[in-house]
Formats: structure tokens, sequence, C-alpha cells
């Protein structure tokens, strides 16, 4: 009887917790790339709790994966290679930088299934590059749901304060929710579940601000709701949850 009750209140906990954030990560092995020597990035994708470290979910095949530079988009699916994150599936890709100016990387996701929260996931991520400290930093990708940077996306200080614009089919979403973490390298323990993500709200005009307090990389996540819902695994009609994120660095200044 006292394992059965045991059991009982370990079910009752995990249902009233709150759901943990989800956040596609894009990291590449650099943001700022040297003038002289090797100009090859080299980029990360894992869905994943980053603040937690962990767990990593299992993802399909990106729908899309490219580069946006001096205005043009270059496709590079066909580029990402699986790699094991433990008995999960994320991806790796590298790219050779061969002219000056910002690189903007971006995936479109498969629509992933969360079975807790019976919706289905996609999250439109990006990251910017700069080679040369050219201009495009601000430049569009044109998902569906995208932040627009306010403040250049690289050579941030750690308290420097991150701006962007939420918006949906090209227009500000007013008073979308943001949800910010940090990219935990095991160095921090968040005292309580709070800590975990932080939560903001833009404004009437999309716009939000977040100042970044630690060194490493941080990632935004405009969430909505999209504008249909798509068939789940039952067959029923089940939510679809919007995310334009972008993830940006801090260095700390010494």
């Amino acid at each position: 009887m006292h394992r059965a009750a045991s059991a009982l209140c370990m079910v009752s906990l995990l249902a009233s917790s709150p759901a943990v954030a989800h956040f596609l990560e894009l990291i590449p092995s650099a943001d700022i790339l040297p003038e002289q020597g090797d100009r090859t990035v080299r980029l990360d994708l894992a869905f994943t709790h980053p603040m937690e470290r962990g767990p990593v979910m299992t993802m399909a095949p990106p729908t899309h994966f490219g580069v946006l530079a001096g205005g043009k988009v270059k496709d590079l699916t066909a580029t990402l290679k699986p790699r094991m994150l433990g008995d999960k599936t994320g991806f790796g890709a590298a790219y050779t930088v061969d002219k000056p100016g910002d690189h903007v990387f971006f995936v479109e996701p498969a629509p992933y299934w969360e079975a807790a929260e019976g919706k289905w996931i996609i999250h439109y991520t990006k990251v910017v590059v700069d080679f040369g400290s050219g201009g495009g930093w601000d430049r569009p990708v044109g998902h569906p749901v995208e932040i627009e940077p306010l403040v250049r996306p690289y050579g941030l200080w750690t308290g420097n304060t991150f701006r962007g614009v939420v918006r949906k089919a090209g227009k500000p979403a007013p008073f979308a929710a943001i949800e910010v973490e940090w990219r935990n390298d095991g160095s921090v323990t968040p005292p309580s579940d709070p800590f975990i993500t932080q939560v903001i709200k833009a404004d009437a005009l999309g716009q939000f601000a977040y100042s970044m307090p630690r060194a490493g990389w941080w990632g935004f996540a405009a969430l909505l709701d999209g504008d249909k819902p798509m068939k789940g695994p039952n067959g029923k009609p089940a939510k679809v949850e919007m995310g334009g994120l972008i993830w940006v660095r801090t260095v700390d200044m010494k």
C-alpha cells in the first residue's frame, strides 16, 4: 500500500507540474569568424531543454535548412547529417564561408508531436554568423513566425540587452510570449523552476527586451498558436505551437 501511494503521489506531481520549455538549438562553432584561418562553420542541431541540459528529443530530418547571405538564400538541407546524442537523434552540418558579410543560418524542423501537451511543435530557428563585419544581420528569412533583431546579434558583452520584434507573416505580433533560456554548461543549478525559463511579453508593437546576465548562448523563443490545427496521431485535430527562435552569444568583458 505504501509503494502504491508513493507511486500515485509521483504521478499526481508530474501531472500538475508545468510543462518544460522546448528549444531547437542551432549552435555554430563560432558566431564571428576570424579574418585569417579556417572559415568553416560547424552547426549542431538538437531539440532539447537547454537550461536543464536535457532531455534531448529525437528529431526527424528537418524540412528545410539553409543560409541567407548577401540577400540570397542557399539551400543546405542536403548537407545535414544525423548525429547521435545518447540514444536520440540530432543533426549537424558544415559550411565554408567564402564571402564577407553576415550569414543567417536557419532551419525549419519537421513537426514534433508533444504527447504530454497534445500538440504539434514547429520551431523555426536561426542564428547569425559574421565574417568581416558585413551587413545583413537584421534581414528576415521569411519564416511564418520570426524574431527580427533590433540589436546586432553578435559581438555582445555579458550584460548587454537584446531587443527584437516578434513577427507573424511579416507583421508585428502584439503581446507575444517569449521564452528565454541560457544554454547551461553545467556551472549553474537553478534554485527553483521559475529560474529555468525566463518569460517575457512583447509590447503592443511586438517589441521585447532582455538583459543577459551570463556569458554563453542564449535562446529566445517567441511562441504563437498556429492558424490551423493539424491531424494528431489519433486522427483528430490538434493544436500547433509555432515558434520563432534566435540564438545569440554573450562574452565576458576581460
